[in-house]
């Protein structure tokens, strides 16, 4: 695999972009933006996204997308909610079972699908791979070292895949887990926003280690129910990824619940921004999925009941505190 195209000129996008110039592949990166390609393209920078950064010489920037899509790979980079409808204009520019890998983490809110089950509808017979962890674009964007996790069914594609990505700041981890990739990486934006308030009503360190401990059990109990294995959930795309965004202010989404536990309004600070916070439309879909699967995740409930249905934050947390007492470990629901 030497040619990659990249669907999305965020900071995320753009630092893969750097990735893959770094292991001497060739990248041609797609964006909406029309200033973004000119900047790339002229000053070698994304300046709306990822300021301060020099991008690598020899990525190709474009606003067509199917100069991207004549590649080996294509990675998929886009918001989570809008993956269905770029995957469907994508699709007929791309040559036969070219492989798509999946760089959004979010559930599409409408359906309650994960990306790969998206994806799989836009471009049916794609070969497909997740990649998921504890990455901040800029950290990753600068070289500084970063592991993920390359996680396909075929251990075959997810083994070139983890050749043509990996160098020594970027370590690729091959899993043969993508739902639980998936689901970890969906989650944990939305227990960075509940870690935020914590942080935001000065609730203190201990609860925001109960938080994050908690909130990793309802990882887990989602991923189990949706076919995806416990221990994938253990390591980078899981613990690993939910350990960053909940203690990292770099995080969009945590400092989104800490904004929100200081009072702020979910308007007012969501119309100050131009980046997404996945968590917050995430929150509505894994409550739905949770519900269809018949399992219980209180923690991610109560950021839903707050983001989107007018719950006051303090009386979400009483709730939470007021919740029977119970067994650390169970095989039950809850």
């Amino acid at each position: 695999m030497q040619t990659f195209g990249i669907i999305g000129g965020g900071a995320w996008g753009t630092a893969l972009a750097q990735v893959l110039r770094r292991a001497g592949r060739d990248v041609v990166l797609w964006a909406r933006e029309a200033e973004v390609v000119t900047a790339i393209s002229t000053v070698a920078e994304n300046p709306i996204f990822l300021p301060g950064i020099k991008l690598e010489r020899g990525i190709r920037a474009t606003g067509e997308l199917a100069a991207a899509a004549q590649a080996d790979a294509v990675l998929l980079t886009t918001p989570a909610q809008h993956l269905r409808a770029i995957a469907t204009q994508l699709a007929p520019h791309l040559p036969k079972d070219v492989p798509l890998v999946l760089c959004t983490k979010g559930i599409e809110e409408k359906t309650g699908a994960l990306m790969s089950e998206v994806a799989a509808a836009a471009v049916p017979g794609a070969p497909l791979a997740v990649l998921s962890g504890p990455t901040f674009a800029r950290e990753v964007a600068a070289g500084l070292p970063t592991a993920v996790t390359l996680a396909a069914a075929d251990a075959a594609l997810g083994a070139k895949l983890v050749a043509a990505l990996g160098g020594r700041g970027f370590r690729p981890y091959l899993s043969g887990d993508p739902i639980g990739a998936q689901v970890g990486g969906a989650v944990k934006n939305v227990l960075a926003i509940a870690c935020g308030v914590v942080m935001g009503k000065k609730f203190g360190d201990n609860a925001r280690a109960a938080l994050i401990t908690r909130g990793l059990a309802e990882m887990v109990r989602l991923a189990v129910a949706k076919g995806g294995k416990a221990e994938t959930l253990m390591g980078l795309s899981g613990l690993g990824d939910l350990t960053l965004t909940c203690t990292g202010l770099q995080s969009r989404n945590l400092s989104l619940g800490l904004a929100l536990g200081e009072g702020q309004t979910l308007a007012a600070i969501l119309g100050a921004r131009r980046s997404i916070a996945e968590g917050v439309t995430s929150s509505a879909a894994c409550v739905a999925l949770a519900r269809k699967l018949g399992i219980e995740m209180p923690i991610v409930q109560a950021v839903d009941a707050i983001l989107h249905h007018g719950a006051a934050i303090d009386r979400e947390i009483e709730g939470l505190l007021a919740r029977p007492f119970k067994a650390e470990h169970t095989a039950g629901p809850g």
